[in-house]
């Protein structure tokens, strides 16, 4: 998106159309920034092209894969979509100022002041492009991948963590971008080719020396980090999510498999596998020769392990064991899985050559992860907590550990997100239902999707109907929670954790469920009083 990435507003203007007359110094600096300018020819080699129409060696300003992003002089990939072509927005991105067009198949009629370019596959030309126009910004610094189901974010942010020691570290996530010398929002995990090559080249310029990012299983299939070399790769779990992309979950491991196998183009230098998951078992045999596989978990045959775990409301203990020796560790975070995360950021510290005892000395100021189960504090006598969980394995494991520490009930606010998968619903309401007190059902991101079929799909998944409601507005549903919650019980809002958002069909609508739940607790005290 235009904010993320830094554009030469010189050579953009040196593009845009002008009136015929032009003073002769005009004429002079607009031919003098074409003749600085970068070609096309130079990121696009004739052995990835398949046919032609215009000239190749022509002065480009930038790249984009969205028509609306299209300034003078840039080059527009029309990527084929699940939705929609990017073929058709062509005439829109040629009205806008591009100079050339990247397809999967030649117009017949082509603008002859454009350039057409055919490739095979325009979104691996896409990465491959990007790279190189970036300067291969991942060679110049040690990029650590974090993939799996659930706890890539808070990996993501431990790792760079332990990483930091007072230099810079480089992050794209789910919640924001750190490019070094400023940090913007995130808007997708793990962003476009265009845009990962285009923040970490200004990582780069910032001094960051390592980078962290996100990897999600969509990036990995849609070629977004094809060619990128990872001095890391981090397998957290698999548990049943995206299946209305990947169909299978054998197809949904095999799409993780492809970024410590070398199909993204490059093997990981180090490759981090849980040991506890049964996936992961089975990922830590696949690993190539030559890479380095440090394995994590609780199980006695894990290079990094955890062995004598306590865990309890307001921290967890252990004792950590690796190859170089043994220490007792007290973690900030609570819950088994979070130990879990834990030993995923430890290994691939370990992993990329770092003492734990120097690293792990910084985890006492770890300030946690914002909407991963983030307590809720306005005075209330009982306990409240956002988290991000949207799926079974991630509820469980979040209301699992709640119930540990709550001596009252344990209340729940949940729902599923619209047109995504279908199948993990009635897994989610049964999930709430082995583990929560009562459950409090209603709208996530609905999306375009009617919610009377999201919460049928849901239905199918309830065991004990005297102990859920269906409400369909989302601060309805926090705002009742709240009403029944008593002193010593716990209430957990999942699905949305930091998101700020609401989407509907058309429109998307401001919307924190940790502002609302301050806002509904003031209003509260307030009426009491």
């Amino acid at each position: 998106m235009i904010g993320y990435l830094t554009q030469n507003h010189p050579l953009i203007h040196a593009f845009t159309s002008r009136p015929v007359q032009r003073t002769r110094q005009e004429a002079k600096l607009r031919s003098r920034v074409f003749k600085m300018a970068p070609k096309l020819s130079d990121f696009l080699p004739a052995d990835e092209i398949i046919a032609v129409k215009g000239d190749v060696d022509r002065p480009i300003s930038g790249l984009v894969m969205d028509s609306r992003r299209v300034v003078p002089g840039t080059v527009f990939f029309a990527l084929p979509g699940r939705r929609t072509d990017g073929a058709s927005y062509v005439d829109e991105a040629v009205a806008r100022g591009a100079v050339a067009v990247v397809v999967n198949k030649l117009p017949a009629m082509a603008p002859a002041k454009v350039t057409f370019v055919q490739v095979a596959d325009p979104r691996a030309t896409l990465a491959r492009v990007a790279q190189r126009y970036y300067k291969f910004p991942d060679r110049d610094m040690n990029v650590v991948g974090v993939t799996g189901t659930n706890g890539k974010t808070t990996v993501a942010h431990l790792v760079r963590h332990f990483l930091g020691d007072g230099q810079r570290v480089g992050l794209i996530g789910t919640i924001n971008y750190d490019l070094g010398v400023r940090t913007v929002p995130s808007f997708r995990t793990t962003p476009e080719a265009v845009d990962i090559y285009g923040m970490m080249a200004q990582m780069r310029d910032a001094g960051c020396k390592q980078a962290v990012m996100e990897v999600s299983s969509h990036g990995i299939d849609q070629h977004r980090v094809l060619g990128l070399q990872f001095g890391a790769a981090v397998f957290t779990n698999l548990t049943r999510d995206h299946l209305d992309y990947h169909r299978t979950m054998e197809e949904y491991f095999g799409v993780k498999t492809r970024l410590f196998d070398g199909s993204t183009g490059q093997a990981p230098k180090v490759a981090v596998v849980n040991l506890d998951d049964p996936h992961g078992v089975k990922l830590a045999g696949m690993v190539p020769a030559g890479v380095k596989a440090v394995t994590f978990g609780e199980n006695p045959a894990a290079l990094v392990r955890a062995e004598n775990v306590v865990l309890n409301y307001k921290n967890s203990t252990f004792t950590l064991i690796w190859p170089q020796g043994e220490m007792q560790v007290e973690s900030p975070l609570i819950g088994r899985y979070n130990v879990s995360n834990l030993l995923a950021a430890i290994a691939t510290a370990w992993g990329l050559g770092r003492d734990p005892r120097d690293f792990l000395a910084r985890l006492a100021g770890f300030k946690g992860v914002a909407g991963r189960l983030e307590r809720i504090e306005e005075g209330q006598d009982y306990n409240v907590l956002v988290d991000y969980a949207h799926t079974d394995d991630a509820l469980r494991n979040a209301l699992s550990t709640l119930r540990a520490i709550t001596p009252g009930r344990l209340l729940v606010v949940f729902g599923c997100g619209g047109n995504r998968d279908r199948s993990k619903r009635p897994l989610m309401t049964e999930a709430v239902q082995e583990h929560a007190d009562f459950a409090f059902a209603t709208a996530d991101n609905p999306r375009g999707e009617a919610l009377a079929q999201i919460f049928a799909d849901m239905q199918t998944g309830v065991t004990a109907p005297a102990r859920i409601t269906w409400i369909d507005d989302r601060r309805r549903a926090i705002s009742l929670a709240l009403d029944a919650c008593k002193p010593g019980d716990c209430l957990l809002i999942a699905g949305k954790g930091h998101e700020s958002y609401q989407e509907f069909a058309d429109t998307v609508i401001p919307f924190d469920d940790r502002q609302v739940v301050r806002e509904l607790i003031g209003i509260k005290a307030l009426k009491s009083g």
